[in-house]
Formats: structure tokens, sequence, C-alpha cells
């Protein structure tokens, strides 16, 4: 399957670099205050924030949403795509292929493998006291637990721009994004 990245990011900003103007503007996209940020990453065609990068223990409570879209016109194309149906055309897909769907397993495997890398350590200690720990290793991209569904696209689209991936990569390939 051929990649297209149409979306593209240029680098990733750890938060101690992540200045006061950053952090405004990251904080208006959200229409709150980040919680739980490891880092962001930058669109290379806006230079603003596309994707925030998020610990997967969020006020003491799970969080299997490792990365964040908040890209507001990727935001708002998906939501047109996902209320154009598209969700259940790229279903019928799957379930038709096992290339896709073998695709996407490797690509829960990437992103469990990531999430619990870039988690810290703190963090991950945590999740064992509180009786958390199966969410890191049974749940895929965006809390996903049928590793054969889509539920959201805008949770396999932030994972793409980080790291291409089946679903993104469908999305580029066949829609009119």
């Amino acid at each position: 399957m051929q990649t297209v990245l149409k979306h593209t990011l240029n680098r990733r900003i750890d938060c101690v670099d992540i200045d006061d103007a950053l952090l405004l503007r990251i904080r208006q996209l959200l229409g709150r205050e980040p919680r739980g940020m490891l880092g962001v990453y930058i669109s290379a065609e806006t230079g603003s924030p596309a994707v925030v990068e998020v610990s997967c223990l969020v006020d003491q409570k799970p969080f299997p949403t490792l990365y964040w879209l908040i890209e507001p016109s990727i935001c708002y194309r998906l939501d047109q795509l996902e209320a154009s149906g598209v969700i259940a055309q790229l279903q019928a897909e799957v379930d038709r292929s096992d290339d896709m769907r073998r695709a996407m397993a490797a690509d829960h495997a990437w992103y469990r493998a990531q999430r619990k890398r870039q988690t810290p350590e703190a963090d991950l200690r945590q999740l064992t006291e509180l009786g958390f720990a199966s969410t890191l290793e049974e749940k895929g991209i965006g809390g996903i637990s049928k590793l054969d569904r889509v539920r959201c696209l805008h949770t396999w689209y932030a994972s793409h721009l980080v790291e291409p991936n089946a679903v993104g990569s469908w999305l580029d390939e066949n829609t009119e994004f």
C-alpha cells in the first residue's frame, strides 16, 4: 500500500521546549488547559500544533489515546467524512481484506509499544497500582479493543500523522481529503 502524506508534520517539540505562545495556542485549540501533555507535533503546512501527545494516565485515570488531533481544518474534514458514512465504507473494506486487517493489527501493536515507551515511568507504575495496566496491553489506537474495527477517524489520523498507518493511508488514497 503506497502512503501519501497530504498533511505532514515536520518536528516534535518536547514539553520543556514549548514556549508560552505555543502553549496558549494549544489551549485555544483544545478549548481548555491541556492535561497529561507529553509533547506536540507541528504541522509543516501551517506551522501550527496539529497533534498533542498525551500520557496514558490523566487525572488518575487511564487515557489510551496517545495522539490527540487538534488541527482544526483536519478535524473538520474528518468530521465531514464521518458524517458522510466513510467509516462504514472503510469498515466494509477492512472486513473484505485480510491484508488490511493485518496492517491494522500491526498499527495497533506499534501504537501500544509507542504509548508504553512515551509514558513516564511514574505514570506506568501508577496505572499498575490502580489496576489499569491491561489498558496499555490490550487497547489499540484511541482505546480500540476490537482491533479490526474502525471507530474514530480522528484517533487513527492523529496517529497516521505521527507514523503512517493503514487507516490514514486509506483515507489519503480514497477520499477527497
